[in-house]
């Protein structure tokens, strides 16, 4: 479980394939990986990945074919950015909002505008399926981030990016076009299952 508040924006350093799969080294940044251990989790770009190395600075993780196909990761070269946070202990605080680390889509940016003292508002597209979920004044976890929803319409969601988290993310290495891992809230999930017991 996370909180969706960025700790640190590590890089993609290796790529290597693994059968249907693919190994990732990922260099950490500025995130301690001191009380790392082996079997941790951290997320990468809002994926929770589970540490199997580490090595100094880096850490690698095995990422299944399953992950590729549903997040942006498959599409991650070495040299790209990427946000960063260890799982919650129980005595944190929550920031954000509860983050599974579990994408349920791929969302992509659709519009950046600049905004009064050096705010940005940004566009982001979703898929239609996840719309339902998304509420404006909630929250949605991209790329990791936990980020307020300013305006919603059929198929896209706004949100307000402060100077802070354009600085403190991957955010700032993001443009029109880009592809981000989305994560709607898990209550909002959860009582729609409750209320119809249907649904995946």
């Amino acid at each position: 479980m996370f909180s969706g508040i960025v700790a640190a924006v590590g890089e993609i350093a290796a790529v290597e394939p693994r059968g249907s799969g693919v190994q990732l080294t990922i260099d950490a940044g500025a995130l301690d990986l001191t009380d790392v251990a082996l079997g941790d989790s951290i997320a990468v770009a809002g994926v929770c990945l589970t540490v199997i190395a580490i090595d100094g600075n880096r850490w690698r993780a095995d990422v299944s074919a399953e992950t590729l196909t549903r997040t942006t990761l498959g599409a991650l070269a070495p040299g790209a950015p990427v946000n960063l946070e260890k799982a919650l202990r129980l005595c944190d605080r929550v920031g954000g909002h509860l983050v599974s680390g579990h994408v349920d889509g791929i969302g992509a940016v659709v519009r950046i505008d600049l905004q009064p003292g050096g705010a940005q508002g940004w566009r982001f597209r979703a898929p239609r399926s996840l719309m339902r979920y998304i509420a404006v004044k909630g929250s949605i976890c991209i790329d990791g981030a936990s980020l307020t929803v300013n305006g919603i319409d059929d198929d896209c969601l706004e949100v307000t990016l402060i100077p802070h988290t354009l600085a403190a993310t991957s955010f700032g290495a993001r443009a029109v076009g880009d592809a981000v891992n989305l994560e709607v809230d898990l209550i909002a999930r959860h009582l729609e299952r409750l209320q119809t017991g249907a649904g995946a």
